[in-house]
């Protein structure tokens, strides 16, 4: 099986820190890799995180729930019908207090603007997080949520694997070291040994994201990255 399951990136842990479960306890392990997974999600533009949903609003309700595991919405788009999608236009993106200023006679319409409302939604939960509309919906407009989920985390026996663990395990692993030899408070060297490891692994990471997925050869070209030799 390609990239790392959770049980043998705890074992590598261990291994490469030289120290036991007594000290690196599982529910200590677990924490340090859901640190190095987030630090790599904000690290990095993920594009298996990039989500798509479809729904429709409701009349003369002036917000719109996220979907379940929304991190935050990149754009949101608006059309006339379901079947194919008629006319969309893309909102713009304002504050509550110029949606507020816009619409302060509340007056209904196709909506031309949304501003965000609360935070993330978590896996299961739609309420908490929303968008605000304006002018509020006159009708049942069908929207697309363009977002990126947050990840799904690695947990032993229900959750062995994810997407990072399996494209990017090498980057998981130097950045859990960087959390474990942080919290043993040392050796100082090597710390610094696998946040530079990481470091290097995230920035190849990072161009594979943004340049080779975001880029076709057609219309961008093909991607160059230099490389260094030595002087004659």
């Amino acid at each position: 099986m390609a990239g790392i399951s959770y049980s043998d990136l705890r074992t590598n842990i261990r291994n490469y820190t030289e120290v036991s479960s007594t000290v690196l306890s599982d529910s200590v392990i677990e924490n340090i890799v859901l640190n190095a997974e987030y630090r790599i999600f904000r690290d990095a533009p993920i594009d298996a995180y990039r989500k798509i949903a479809q729904d429709n609003l409701v009349a003369n309700q002036e917000h719109a729930n996220l979907p379940a595991g929304a991190l935050f919405v990149r754009a949101v788009q608006v059309a006339d019908s379901t079947s194919d999608f008629n006319n969309p236009i893309y909102l713009e993106k304002r504050d509550v207090t110029f949606l507020d200023e816009y619409n302060a006679s509340r007056a209904t319409g196709r909506p031309k603007y949304f501003a965000m409302k609360g935070g993330e939604t978590g896996n299961t939960n739609t309420t908490s997080g929303a968008i605000l509309l304006s002018p509020i919906p006159d009708s049942t407009y069908v929207f697309k949520f363009h977002y990126n989920a947050m990840p799904s985390k690695l947990e032993a026996s229900s959750n062995e694997t994810n997407y990072i663990s399996l494209n990017f395990p090498n980057g998981l692993l130097y950045a859990a070291l960087v959390e474990a030899y942080g919290y043993l408070k040392g050796p100082t060297d090597m710390l610094q040994l696998y946040e530079g490891k990481y470091k290097q692994e995230i920035e190849k990471f990072g161009g594979e994201q943004l340049g080779r997925k975001r880029r076709d050869d057609y219309t961008d070209g093909t991607v160059r990255i230099p490389v260094n030799s030595p002087t004659p």
